[in-house]
């Protein structure tokens, strides 16, 4: 019998490409279940808010308590885990949001409730530290920003039907069924993690460094400069994307505007699983840029239906590689201390997501609605220039392979 700190392997099961694609696609479900755990409240906040006798605003802490447990939770719990080997890792991870949604879906109680979330978005903060370095150890090394680009699939799909879907199942059968169809996915899940995805081993420990030394790595910084202002411009105006909608009055609704941007993300994974090993800084550099153009389309051609559609694909497209993009730019930084600094990036996304909704709603009780536009231009502007200067660290002209631990 093996124990959590042997370096064994399973063998992946490889396509002709050399990937294991079907566990990178199990890893990209683990993401899908992640991401709509996490923002399924968002779509339920009136019937859980009737459901449980609190006010909206109440219920809408359900989302506010799993990003925090996240930003608690990521930093230690990588570091402290980084030396255990990956899959059983991942099990126990996921395990966790099972046992959350349940009890989410049956909990009677907001306190009991938060704190569930609470736990959950700990778990959440652990696999979102592991599963990008995850997904490069069992795949060839000259593949894998690509591999990446496949298990990130799950974000943007998440995004554009995890939630859609769940407020769907809510409000024809019940909040509570939302959370239990989650769990059940959650279990199927585990179930094929452990049937199909093979193993990796954690980080040797002659190459652990201290979470303050791998803040200090080349490029490291910087790419969290880029991250936080980057989905910082995101969230400030996706959070309150229904707001936006309301002023520009073209009679496009929340729901279909979501839809399509989820769409369009997945076309940014696609390209970007192209692209990636080969083009990381044009990528990044073109992505912020887009993010830039659709903020001024929002800004000047609100009042047209075209336009503000084609601002929606052009922000879909590129925010869905944002991830994998960063996610590589981070491990090529950081070398075998990838989980690490990987989950700096989790924490700088989920931070990101608190100060959109904070900025945001600040801008809507003062602003009629291009501020949220606005807002958006200036914080690319500021992401881009970062990178654009961060040639020969972070987001260097010919990235340095590094050596898979």
């Amino acid at each position: 019998m093996t124990d959590l700190h042997e370096t064994t392997t399973d063998a992946p099961i490889a396509d002709r490409d050399g990937l294991p694609t079907a566990a990178l696609l199990i890893m990209a479900l683990m993401g899908f279940v992640l991401i709509a755990s996490e923002t399924m409240p968002a779509g339920l906040l009136p019937q859980i808010a009737d459901g449980m006798d609190v006010g909206e605003a109440t219920a809408g802490q359900l989302v506010s308590a799993y990003a925090l447990g996240t930003v608690l939770a990521a930093i230690p719990a990588t570091a402290a885990t980084r030396g255990l080997r990956r899959k059983p890792l991942a099990v126990v991870g996921m395990l966790g949001i099972l046992v959350a949604n349940v009890v989410t879906a049956v909990s009677p109680d907001i306190a009991v409730s938060l704190g569930v979330r609470l736990f959950a978005g700990a778990c959440s903060g652990l696999l979102w530290g592991i599963l990008a370095g995850y997904a490069r150890r069992i795949s060839p090394p000259d593949l894998a920003g690509r591999a990446l680009a496949i298990a990130s699939i799950g974000v943007p799909a998440g995004l554009a039907f995890g939630t859609p879907l769940g407020s769907w199942i809510g409000s024809t059968w019940g909040w509570r069924y939302s959370f239990a169809t989650l769990s059940v996915l959650a279990l199927a899940t585990i179930v094929l993690t452990v049937l199909v995805v093979p193993d990796a081993p954690g980080q040797r420990a002659a190459s652990r460094m201290p979470v303050i030394k791998v803040f200090a790595l080349p490029g490291v910084a910087l790419i969290l400069v880029v991250i936080f202002a980057w989905m910082l411009a995101h969230n400030t105006f996706y959070t309150y994307i229904a707001y936006y909608l309301r002023f520009a009055d073209v009679g496009l609704s929340t729901q279909v505007a979501l839809v399509v941007f989820g769409l369009a993300a997945v076309v940014g994974v696609w390209v970007t699983g192209l692209l990636i090993d080969r083009a990381l800084r044009l990528l990044v550099l073109s992505s912020v840029a887009a993010f830039v153009a659709a903020g001024v389309v929002f800004a000047v051609a609100h009042d047209s239906l075209a336009a503000v559609v084609v601002a929606i694909v052009l922000w879909g497209v590129a925010f869905g590689g944002a991830a994998t993009q960063l996610q590589t730019a981070m491990a090529e930084s950081s070398g075998e201390n990838a989980d690490v600094a990987n989950s700096l990036v989790g924490v700088a996304f989920n931070v990101a997501i608190f100060g959109g909704g904070v900025a945001g709603a600040v801008l809507i009780t003062v602003d009629h609605g291009l501020g949220l536009p606005a807002v958006m231009i200036v914080l690319a502007l500021v992401a881009f220039c970062v990178a654009l200067a961060a040639r020969r660290t972070a987001f260097p002209r010919r990235p340095v392979r590094q050596a898979r631990s």
